[in-house]
């Protein structure tokens, strides 16, 4: 018998949130301004296209941009879930006090802060390469249909995979003109990344998922949840590495990989599926990942 996970509730605010007024902190936290590990992992994959793609270090002005975006988009994402879902994150321990779940924020205003949010985006986009914009513009599409696939299947976190790594599509298509087999491989590593990394979060909620009835891939899992992430990591591992060996074939591009792939061997061998708040802390590592990740991908993409 195993010992209850110890649920880190995602309603708390600390610092610059805390001291908003009520009405500003529930509509920060709605975007979860609070909680930047999120736009972390929606940036690092179009960070990483850039820098492969020879983008560093001209294009520091495209990284700065894709900040911003993730920032926003990021934001929004989590506005239109918690409108799709606040039925569900009643139910949930975790996310019962979200601003919707809890009558904080009201859905009228909820769809007016998402629309804020979305014309930052829209900013952004105008500052990207035609061809870049409409890979962009083709992403609203599996955006939209996220929030509902937990209802219909056991792998919600696999769509997310298409969806968060989707900035690895846009920023290899604006620095290039195009998308290319290197790019597609990259992005199909980061897919791979996000399915391990949002599985160890949903361990957080297995009790509730099963009792509310919808699926995650940490149920799916079950005693094979360790196994089943360290087999998505390798997977990543594997096509990040192959993306490296498609722009630069040489052994010292895929030395370059093995910072984060050690970093990520951590993650598996020190998960412990019960413990809470040390799945928590193994989600939230995957920034550094993101950094290690970056460095290999400017170290490579500079010497084309």
């Amino acid at each position: 018998m195993t010992a209850p996970l110890d649920i880190v509730p995602d309603s708390q605010h600390r610092g610059l949130v805390a001291a908003l007024p009520p009405r500003a902190r529930a509509l920060a936290m709605l975007a979860r301004l609070d909680r930047p590990i999120g736009w972390w992992l929606l940036f690092w994959p179009g960070a990483w296209a850039i820098a492969l793609a020879g983008g560093i270090p001209a294009r520091w002005d495209l990284l700065l941009w894709f900040l911003v975006g993730s920032i926003a988009m990021r934001g929004a994402g989590c506005v239109y879930n918690d409108i799709v879902d606040r039925d569900l994150d009643a139910s949930v321990a975790r996310t019962r006090h979200r601003p919707l779940a809890s009558g904080a924020v009201s859905v009228t205003l909820a769809w007016a802060w998402l629309a804020c949010l979305c014309a930052i985006g829209l900013v952004v986009l105008f500052q990207l390469h035609w061809t870049a914009a409409i890979v962009a513009l083709a992403s609203i599409a599996p955006v939209a249909a996220y929030p509902f696939m937990k209802r219909i299947t056991w792998w919600p976190q696999a769509w997310l995979g298409l969806v968060f790594s989707w900035a690895a599509l846009v920023g290899w298509a604006d620095v290039w003109g195009s998308l290319s087999p290197a790019g597609l491989t990259l992005y199909a590593g980061c897919i791979f990344w996000v399915i391990g990394y949002d599985t160890i979060y949903a361990l957080q909620d297995r009790e509730d998922d099963a009792l509310v009835g919808i699926g995650s891939s940490a149920l799916a899992m079950g005693a094979h949840v360790r196994a089943g992430v360290g087999l998505c990591y390798a997977i990543a591992v594997a096509l990040w590495g192959a993306a490296f060996w498609q722009v630069r074939a040489d052994p010292l591009a895929l030395a370059a990989l093995l910072p984060a792939a050690l970093h990520l061997a951590w993650q598996v061998a020190t998960l412990v599926p019960d413990d809470g708040d040390g799945a928590l802390h193994r989600f939230r590592a995957n920034r550094f990942t993101g950094l290690l990740m970056f460095l290999a991908c400017a170290a490579v993409g500079t010497t084309l």
